[in-house]
């Protein structure tokens, strides 16, 4: 693993001037995840994913962006920018990379709600950039078969994979969406994306009860030999396919 905050410049001046090398940067958020997981966890899920994606490829791991966009969790805790916010600082951040010769960059998102504000970055970027710039924006459940949640069965598994910090006596069943029909799914999405708890009270999405850490292993697993190949085709301007 490559971590950029203990490297000395000469070290990485060396290591760009050498190889070609690929920025990962990891995007979290601060934010409640019912009584038994920590306000901390998109942010160390993906922290967690991306040392050991950096681990196998070589990446260069910047430091995790802790905080996104998560208003809808009001009241609950969260520590919240806006979408503008968090576009401009993975702009300036990318700018800047650029300008010390890292020319390709992707970015893990760990947080649903941060997907509409990075999106654009890549088309940004290749403006900005006349081309130069290659940026990849990927969020990391897309790269596993399991429905994603928020403190349920997958989340917590996961949590109890690479942290002591999940409290299981306290965790409680949550909004299940399942039994409603795709068009009540939908309204139902778009209801939590403004406001969590109109949909779920003790604001978690699926049951937590049944998580394991190995669940959580085989989860990681799989959403890591994902992202290698998602992330080589990209890097190689192959076509790449992802769990939907």
């Amino acid at each position: 693993m490559i971590e950029v905050k203990d490297l000395s410049d000469p070290s990485l001046s060396k290591l760009i001037k050498t190889t070609r090398r690929v920025a990962l940067i990891p995007v979290g958020s601060i934010e409640q995840h019912g009584p038994h997981l920590p306000v901390s966890t998109d942010s160390d899920i993906v922290s967690e994913i991306s040392k050991r994606l950096s681990e196998k490829t070589g990446f260069l791991l910047l430091p995790t962006i802790n905080y996104g966009v998560s208003f809808e969790h009001h009241p609950l805790f969260n520590l919240s920018i806006t979408k503008s916010t968090l576009q401009k600082f993975l702009i300036e951040l990318c700018v800047s990379l650029s300008k010390n010769r890292i020319n390709n960059m992707i970015i893990l998102n760990g947080h649903h709600g941060n997907q509409s504000a990075l999106n654009k970055i890549p088309e940004i970027m290749s403006k900005i950039s006349g081309g130069k710039v290659r940026v990849f924006v990927f969020s990391y459940w897309h790269f596993m078969k399991r429905k994603f949640d928020h403190a349920g069965f997958v989340e917590t598994s996961l949590m109890l994979a690479i942290s002591k910090k999940v409290e299981m006596k306290k965790a409680r069943k949550g909004f299940n969406i399942d039994k409603y029909s795709e068009k009540q799914k939908n309204r139902l999405n778009k209801l939590a994306a403004k406001s969590f708890l109109t949909v779920t009270k003790n604001g978690v999405w699926g049951n937590p009860t049944k998580a394991t850490a190995t669940d959580g292993k085989m989860i990681l697993s799989e959403i890591i030999q994902g992202l290698l190949k998602m992330s080589q085709t990209c890097l190689t301007d192959k076509t790449p396919k992802l769990h939907q």
